[in-house]
């Protein structure tokens, strides 16, 4: 299928296991994939590096990165170097990594691109299974969303119609990982840790790591993660 016939649709790539595996399932389903991905002050750029090698593996169409100062405001572990990333355990309740409005903004960003890219599709690796602390990541939130972007927006008044995908929201972190493997993803690429090491080292305990590891032992797949130790 040539670039011209495909169905375009902006994916949100973080580099971590979530957003690689939502571009692969994009990928699968005949997508031309646009991938943009967020610079927004978090702790950790080698994501950042993990994001350009995932889009590389999936040969996207084009990935664009938006430069965004969230540490001006704050207020979340990832973007205030004043508030410790949490080691104990997975928190049960909104956890100090969230960062306020992140998808919305990110969402906002994507829908922007969209529009003029003359797409109607977004996807977005959120998952309200495995952690469901976060308030932008439930199915409220992204029906909201949704709503917002067809009110919003030139294209959506105009009778278009925009489709926000979020194909992992009901699963498991083993599930994913099952799915993305089917579809060709090599996990070693990616980094989901919240303070990983410029060369892409994960520390191991913090949640987001935490997470990971389960979802290997619930996939009973050999982790390739790189850890500090």
């Amino acid at each position: 299928m040539s670039n011209v016939s495909q169905k375009k649709a902006v994916i949100l790539v973080s580099g971590g296991l979530d957003s690689a595996t939502t571009l692969a399932i994009a990928k699968s389903q005949g997508y031309a994939c646009y991938a943009l991905s967020f610079d927004y002050g978090q702790r950790s750029l080698s994501e950042i590096n993990a994001a350009k090698r995932v889009t590389a593996h999936f040969d996207v169409i084009e990935h664009k990165f938006i430069n965004l100062d969230l540490r001006a405001i704050g207020g979340s572990a990832l973007t205030d170097d004043g508030i410790n990333v949490p080691t104990e355990g997975v928190a049960q309740d909104i956890p100090v990594t969230y960062v306020p409005a992140r998808n919305t903004v990110f969402l906002s960003l994507a829908l922007g691109w969209a529009e003029v890219l003359g797409a109607t599709d977004i996807f977005i690796g959120v998952n309200a299974v495995d952690y469901s602390g976060y308030p932008d990541c439930r199915p409220d939130f992204i029906q909201a969303f949704t709503q917002l972007a067809n009110v919003a927006t030139k294209a959506g008044v105009e009778g278009q119609q925009f489709h926000i995908h979020t194909p992992l929201i009901n699963l498991t972190k083993g599930q994913i990982i099952e799915q993305g493997l089917k579809l060709g993803m090599d996990y070693s690429l990616t980094v989901s840790c919240y303070q990983a090491t410029d060369e892409g080292l994960a520390c191991g305990i913090c949640d987001s790591c935490r997470l990971r590891k389960q979802g290997f032992e619930q996939a009973d797949i050999v982790d390739p993660t790189r850890y500090q130790m």
